[in-house]
């Protein structure tokens, strides 16, 4: 039977959100991504400034989520990052959200899947399993606990 290992946690800092507007498809918004930190049991290292967080807001309460960043680990090695999800919650708590305010954890359904591309080969585990994250949107970043499906 699958379960999961907690393998690392990733603190992203962000900028205010970027505002596209309205769509067919929805409200986009750009959120930057300029630094953070991972650490845990399997992986450490820093974010590196220039990653993004596309969203795609479909209504009051539900967000399509897509980040693009860089880790570096501490001996140098890069690793690409994709991480796809959703953030869904009561519109009134989403929307504090937006206004940078806190919201409980708890109130808010977070999920992702991140996908990994390294070349350095202590870090092709990440390429060879699959992964979820627990996260948690805060006023100045956002916080992912990532754990390996075993």
């Amino acid at each position: 039977m699958a379960g999961l290992e907690r393998a690392f946690t990733i603190t992203a800092a962000v900028e205010p959100a970027i505002e596209v507007g309205p769509t067919p498809l929805g409200e986009r918004r750009l959120i930057p991504i300029t630094g953070g930190t991972v650490a845990g049991p399997r992986l450490s290292g820093i974010i590196l400034p220039g990653g993004t967080d596309y969203q795609l807001v479909r209504d009051a309460g539900l967000a399509e989520i897509h980040a693009r960043y860089v880790i570096e680990t501490p001996n140098g090695a890069r690793i690409y990052v994709e991480n796809t999800g959703i953030r869904r919650g009561p519109p009134d708590l989403i929307a504090r959200l937006r206004r940078g305010e806190p919201v409980d954890a708890a109130q808010i359904y977070f999920r992702t899947v991140p996908r990994f591309e390294a070349t350095a080969p202590e870090h092709a585990w990440l390429m060879r399993s699959l992964f979820l994250c627990a996260g948690t949107r805060h006023p100045d970043r956002v916080v992912l606990d990532v754990y390996e499906v075993t």
